[in-house]
C-alpha cells in the first residue's frame, strides 16, 4: 500500500484536446462520447419526484468518471480503455530511463511523462512495484531501427515523451498524442481491442511488439509475424506478482498464466524484423526469448520482439490494428476477437459501445444532488470498482486452470475470472460486487472455488488472473464467500465451497509448515494451523505468517464468516465451533499493554507477550500498527468495549484516533492514529454506531470523505487495491458500510447525495433519499425504513437484499439521541 495522504487539487473531469490531436482523430461533436463534458457540464433529467426542487439523477454517468483520478499519489490506477470487467486494457507504459522499472505499479504514473509502449493487460492500484501484468506493450516508434529495443535499456530511442494536453481518457477509450508525431488512439471490447496510430507523413513508421516485456519480466516469449496475412501473433510465459519483493529469497519469481494474442492490421508491411536481447535481426519473421524476473543488470538488455514497418507516404491514412487476447490458445484468442470486433468495427464505433456499457453498469447506482466533484468522485470509484475481478475465460467457455491445464467451463457459469486481492477486497469492494452485480459475484465465487480445486483444495490469498501468488494474511476466501452469500448470491457451489473453507480452516496442511516467502507471500494459507488450534492465538515465534496477532485476527474473521455462513445452511455444530474460533482474538489483546489500557500485541508460543512494545509497533502485524489492528473486531465490538472500560472510554479513545493533540483530523501517516490509505482499520470510523455515538460515525465518515479523496490525478488516498479504497467511497457516500465482511447487515452514516437508487437487478431497487444532504448537513435525526421511523443505526441484511426506501432527515447539528438507545446499536455477532 502506498503512504501518502494528499489532498485533492480538484482538477477538471478531463484535460482538454489538443488542437493537434483534435485535427489527427478527426473529433468533432460526439467522436469522443464522453469528451464533451470536459467543457460543458452534463445534463440532468429529472427522477420524477413530486414537489419543487425534485430531486434529479444525473442523465449521463459515464460524464463524471475520470481515469485519471488516482493515477498520481501512490493510487496506482491506469487510465487506458477497457469494458467492465475486462480481460483487455490497454493503456500506457511508461518510463524512467529504465526498461526494468516504468515509475509505477500499473506502468502509469502521472508525472512521469515519457513512455515505452501501450500494455494490454492491467491489474488496478495493486500495491507493489511492479505490480502485475502490463503484458505486450505495443510502441509506435518513428525512425530507423538501429538497435535491438532490448538493448535500448535506458529508453533513449524507441520511447517517447507526451503531454497531459494530449490525452484523452474516458470509460473504454483511450487517445494520446506522442511528442514524437504520432496520434494513437484506442478503444476495448472485454477480450480484445482496437487502435489507431497516426504517423508523421514521409517518416520511418515502426510497431515495436514488446512481447517480452511484462511489467515484472518474463520467463519466455515469441512473436511471429504473417506478412501474407497482415498479422502479428505471439505470447508471453510470465507472473512474478510484486516483481521487486525480496522476501522469501524470491519466492515470487515464477510463472502461472500465458497470454496469447492475435493483431491483425488493415495495412501492409513494408518491413519486418525481429530481435533477441541485443541482437537486431531485420527482414526476419520470428523471435523467442524471455527477459527473467531479475531486476537491474540481470534484467536489462534481454528479450525479445517483433516490428513491423509501414508506408508513411501519400496520403498516409491511420494504420488500424485489431487485437485479441486469450490465456489458452493463439486459436482461443483468434476467436475471442472474431467473435467480439468485426472486420468493420472502428475505433469510433467501438468507443460508443463501450460508453453504453459503462453506462449500464455504471447507472446500477443513480444519484443525484452533491457538487459535481461529488459525482465525479462517485462515479469514478464505482468505475475503479468494476475493472476487477477480470473475465479469464474464452468467447468459447475455455480457460486456464491453476494447474495451467486448458479447462472448460462447468453449465451455469457465464465466466471464469481472476485477480482477487483478497486482504483488501474482502473488507469493501466484494461486498459491492454483490450488491450491484451479484451474477458476476457468484460467477467469481465459483472461479476461486474451480481454482482451489485445481489446487488440492487450497484457496489461495492472492490470485493473478489464475496464479496463486500468496500474498499478504489471513484467509479471505471465507468472509468473501460468506459476505456473498449473505447478499443473496446462489449461483455457485455453494454447499462445496462451503466445505472446502471449512477444510481448510480445520485441517492443517503441510505448507502451514513452511517458512518460504515469508513475509507477505508465506506458503501457508493457514500457516500454523496446528499450533494455532492448540494454542488458539497464532504464536509470533512460530506462526509461519506475517504477523502473529495479525494472522490471529484475520483468521478469528475468517471463522466468524464460517460460523454465520453455518448458520445460514443450517450447521448448528459448525456453527458453534467457529463462533467459539472467532472469539479467539481476545488471546492476543493484552488489557495491560499501556498505562492507558489493552492493545492488540503479539505473544510467543510460551504464553510471553513480545518485547520491546508500544501501540505504534508494527511488530506481530501486517502493513499496519498495533494501534491500528486493536479495532479489527467488526464482529465483538462491545466485547472489545468491555476489556476498554466500556463504550465511553473505547468511545474517547476512538476520539484520540481520529484527531491530533490539537483537535484537527488526522490526514498524515501516524502509527498511532488511523491510516486511510489502507485497508485494515478503513471500517473503523463506523464503530461509533456499536459504541452509542453514532453521529461521529456521520462526522468522520464525511471528513474523511472530503479530506483524502477527491477530483484529478491526487484524488485518492493511496492504492486502490482493485477498487477497494474505491469501494469504500461508494459506500460511504450512500451512508452506509458492511458490518462484518462476512456479513450482509450495513452500518449507517449520511448518504452525501439527496436521492440514490440502487438497483440489484430483478426489478429490486434500494432507494436512499436525503432531501437536505449537504457539505453542511451530515447528521441524522430521522430515518424512516419502507416508510417506518427507525432509530437503529444499522439495516438488516434483508433490506439491501429485496430492496426499499431510506428516508433521512438530515440537520447540520449532532444528534444525540438518534440511534444512542441499547435497542438501536448494531447487534454483536460474537460468542
Amino acid at each position: 500500500m502506498s503512504r501518502h495522504v494528499h489532498r485533492s487539487s480538484g482538477r477538471r473531469l478531463l484535460p482538454a484536446l489538443a488542437p493537434s490531436l483534435v485535427l489527427a482523430l478527426g473529433v468533432t461533436g460526439l467522436a469522443l462520447p464522453a469528451a464533451g463534458p470536459a467543457v460543458a457540464a452534463p445534463s440532468e433529467r429529472s427522477s420524477g419526484e413530486a414537489g419543487s426542487g425534485a430531486a434529479r439523477t444525473v442523465r449521463s454517468a459515464v460524464a463524471y468518471v475520470d481515469p485519471l483520478i488516482g493515477t498520481a499519489n501512490g493510487g496506482n490506477t491506469y487510465p487506458g480503455a477497457v469494458r467492465p470487467f475486462g480481460m483487455l486494457s490497454w493503456s500506457p507504459t511508461s518510463t524512467r530511463g529504465d526498461q526494468t522499472d516504468t515509475g509505477a505499479a500499473n506502468g502509469y504514473q502521472y508525472d512521469t511523462t515519457r513512455l515505452r509502449g501501450f500494455a494490454l493487460t492491467h491489474v488496478n492500484g495493486a500495491g507493489c512495484h511492479p505490480g502485475a501484468a502490463g503484458d505486450v506493450p505495443v510502441f509506435p516508434h518513428v525512425g530507423d531501427m538501429t538497435v535491438s529495443p532490448s538493448a535500448d535499456s535506458a529508453d533513449a530511442t524507441y520511447a517517447s515523451d507526451f503531454s497531459h494536453d494530449d490525452e484523452v481518457a474516458e470509460p473504454g477509450r483511450y487517445a494520446l498524442g506522442l511528442a514524437n508525431g504520432v496520434r494513437t488512439d484506442f478503444a476495448a471490447t472485454t477480450r480484445a481491442g482496437i487502435g489507431t496510430f497516426r504517423f508523421p507523413a514521409d517518416e520511418p513508421a515502426h510497431l515495436l511488439f514488446r512481447v517480452s516485456n511484462s511489467l515484472n519480466g518474463s520467463e519466455a516469449a515469441d512473436v511471429r509475424i504473417d506478412r501474407r496475412a497482415r498479422m502479428v501473433t505471439g505470447s508471453v510465459l510470465t507472473g512474478g506478482f510484486c516483481g521487486r519483493r525480496a522476501n522469501g529469497g524470491g519466492s515470487n519469481k515464477f510463472s502461472y498464466y500465458r497470454l496469447h494474442f492475435t493483431a491483425h492490421f488493415d495495412r501492409a508491411f513494408a518491413s519486418t524484423g525481429t530481435w533477441v536481447d541485443g541482437q537486431l535481426r531485420p527482414g526476419t519473421t520470428t523471435a523467442s526469448g524471455g527477459e527473467g524476473y531479475e531486476t537491474g543488470d540481470l534484467r536489462r538488455g534481454r528479450g525479445s520482439g517483433g516490428y513491423v514497418g509501414f508506408d508513411t507516404s501519400g496520403r498516409n491514412r491511420p494504420v488500424t490494428m485489431r487485437v485479441g487476447l486469450s490465456y489458452t490458445s493463439a486459436r482461443a484468442a483468434e476467436a475471442n476477437l472474431a467473435a467480439e470486433l468485426g472486420r468493420r468495427a472502428t475505433v469510433r464505433t467501438v468507443a460508443a459501445a463501450g460508453t453504453r456499457a459503462w453506462e449500464r453498469q455504471l447507472r446500477k447506482v443513480e444519484v443525484a444532488g452533491g457538487t459535481r466533484d461529488d459525482r465525479t468522485a462517485f462515479y469514478t470509484a464505482l468505475y475503479h470498482a468494476a475493472l476487477e475481478p477480470n473475465v479469464a475465460s474464452d468467447v468459447a467457455g475455455t480457460y486456464l486452470g491453476a494447474d495451467r491445464s486448458v479447462r472448460r467451463l462447468a453449465r451455469g457459469q457465464a465466466a471464469q475470472y481472476g485477480n482477487f486481492s483478497g486482504w483488501d477486497q474482502y473488507r469493501a469492494h466484494t461486498q459491492l460486487l454483490a450488491l450491484l452485480d451479484p451474477r458476476v459475484a457468484g460467477d467469481f465465487a465459483q472461479s476461486l472455488l474451480n481454482l482451489s480445486r485445481q489446487r488440492g483444495g487450497v484457496w489461495d490469498r492472492w490470485v493473478h488472473v489464475n496464479g496463486a501468488t500468496r500474498v499478504m494474511t489471513g484467509d479471505p476466501s471465507a468472509p468473501t464467500l460468506a459476505g456473498m452469500h449473505a447478499l443473496g448470491v446462489r449461483n455457485f457451489e455453494v454447499g462445496a465451497a462451503f466445505d472446502s473453507l471449512v477444510r481448510q480452516a480445520s485441517v492443517p496442511h503441510p505448507d502451514s509448515l513452511s517458512d518460504y516467502g515469508c513475509p507477505g507471500q508465506c506458503a501457508g494459507m493457514r500457516p500454523g494451523l496446528a499450533e494455532y488450534l492448540r494454542l488458539h492465538y497464532a504464536p509470533q515465534d512460530d506462526c509461519h505468517c506475517w504477523g502473529g496477532a495479525a494472522e490471529t485476527l484475520e483468521d478469528a474473521t475468517a471463522d466468524q464468516a464460517l460460523s454465520d455462513w453455518a448458520r445460514r445452511l443450517g450447521r448448528p455444530a459448525t456453527e458453534r465451533r467457529f463462533a467459539d474460533r472467532a472469539g479467539w482474538w481476545e488471546n492476543t489483546f493484552d488489557p495491560d499493554a499501556t498505562p492507558e489500557g489493552g492493545y492488540q500485541r503479539a505473544r510467543n508460543a510460551d504464553g510471553s507477550w513480545l518485547e520491546p512494545f508500544t501501540p505504534a509497533t508494527g511488530d506481530g502485524f501486517a502493513q499496519g500498527t498495533s494501534a491500528t489492528y486493536t479495532w479489527m473486531v467488526q464482529h465483538d465490538v462491545q466485547r472489545l468495549a468491555e476489556l476498554m472500560g466500556g463504550r465511553r472510554a473505547a468511545a474517547k479513545r476512538l476520539d484520540a484516533f481520529f484527531h491530533t493533540e490539537d483537535g484537527s483530523w488526522s490526514t498524515t501517516v501516524d502509527p498511532l492514529r488511523y491510516d486511510p490509505t489502507n485497508e485494515p482499520g478503513i471500517h473503523v470510523p463506523w464503530l461509533y454506531n456499536a459504541l452509542g455515538q453514532p453521529w461521529k460515525t456521520q462526522e468522520t465518515v464525511r471528513a474523511y470523505q472530503r479530506l483524502v479523496y477527491g477530483t484529478g490525478p491526487t484524488g485518492l488516498p493511496g492504492n486502490d487495491d482493485l477498487g477497494t479504497m474505491s469501494a469504500w467511497y461508494v459506500w460511504a457516500a450512500l451512508g452506509m458500510y458492511p458490518q462484518t465482511p462476512g456479513r450482509g447487515e450495513v452500518l449507517l452514516s449520511s448518504p452525501t447525495f439527496t436521492l440514490a437508487r440502487i438497483h440489484r437487478g430483478g426489478g429490486r431497487t434500494l432507494t436512499v433519499r436525503a432531501p437536505e444532504a449537504s457539505a453542511r448537513a451530515i447528521y441524522v435525526e430521522g430515518l424512516r425504513v419502507d416508510g417506518r421511523r427507525s432509530t437503529r443505526s444499522w439495516l438488516p441484511a434483508s433490506v439491501l437484499v429485496r430492496g426499499g426506501e431510506l428516508r433521512y432527515d438530515l440537520s447540520t447539528r449532532p444528534d444525540p439521541d438518534w440511534g444512542t438507545g441499547e435497542g438501536d446499536l448494531p447487534v454483536d455477532h460474537g460468542r
